[in-house]
């Protein structure tokens, strides 16, 4: 079956191809292929202002995504799998599943109507924009957690250093933290991925001078051919570099784990 999978390769990359060969053409109306070769799109993105901020928004809210994720997932994930009924963590399973089951713009709707009203009028600052974020990504940073965790047998190392005479607070230090800093450093940069690429909820929720680079990116599909497609390869490069280097870690993660 090697012409499936030649047919569906072609499929996914063609149009990818398409778009790095859009950026750099000088003309493209009504043809399958532009004409000319120009690199004046990559430097009228470079040097649009809104651009420009959407960029470093879209920096600044995916850090503080990660930072955040760190900081709930890692106490989260361990309680979740420390849980002594099963019934208690398949529950727990299925509510830290649910933004991945339930539609961004559903989610995004409920923000809308939250922080929209006279009681919190919040909609359109930085920090609901950072927590929708949250919300989407996090579910993925505790399948990866939970998931290592279970490999890992990491009850059974918490066992052993307890019957060693190492406390809760030394336990938690020197076996859980370090066995886990490879499965955190990978998910985090899947998160990174994630919100560097989401839009539907951001394109709802953000205001003028936060929005993310992708939501900024629709409207250069109002203007020139090349320099949509410069717009939106910046931002699949930036998806590609995280999503690149999380997979670099996790297979260091399984190396070292395997050994």
């Amino acid at each position: 079956m090697a012409w499936v999978t030649g047919v569906y390769l072609a499929y996914l990359f063609l149009p990818i191809l398409l778009l790095v060969v859009g950026s750099f053409g000088d003309v493209w109306l009504n043809s399958m292929l532009p004409s000319g070769f120009t690199g004046r799109w990559y430097e009228a993105v470079y040097t649009d202002g809104s651009f420009q901020r959407a960029f470093w928004v879209s920096l600044r809210v995916c850090a503080a995504t990660c930072v955040i994720n760190a900081l709930i997932g890692l106490p989260l994930a361990y309680a979740i799998y420390g849980a002594a009924s099963r019934g208690v963590r398949a529950a727990a399973r299925i509510l830290y599943l649910l933004p991945v089951a339930v539609p961004p713009i559903v989610l995004a709707f409920g923000f809308v109507l939250v922080f929209s009203s006279d009681t919190l009028p919040f909609l359109g600052s930085a920090p609901v924009l950072i927590g929708g974020h949250v919300v989407l990504t996090l579910p993925y940073l505790l399948q990866t957690l939970v998931g290592d965790m279970r490999h890992l047998r990491l009850a059974e190392l918490e066992v052993a250093a307890e019957s060693l005479g190492a406390g809760p607070l030394r336990t938690l230090i020197e076996i859980v933290l370090p066995s886990l800093r490879h499965s955190l450093a990978s998910g985090l940069i899947m998160v990174a991925a994630l919100s560097i690429g989401e839009f539907q909820l951001s394109n709802l929720v953000a205001g003028f001078l936060t929005r993310p680079y992708p939501v900024v990116l629709l409207q250069a599909f109002y203007g020139a051919t090349g320099f949509a497609c410069a717009a939106t390869v910046i931002l699949l490069a930036l998806a590609l570099t995280a999503s690149a280097a999380g997979a670099l870690t996790a297979h260091r993660a399984t190396g070292r784990h395997a050994q």
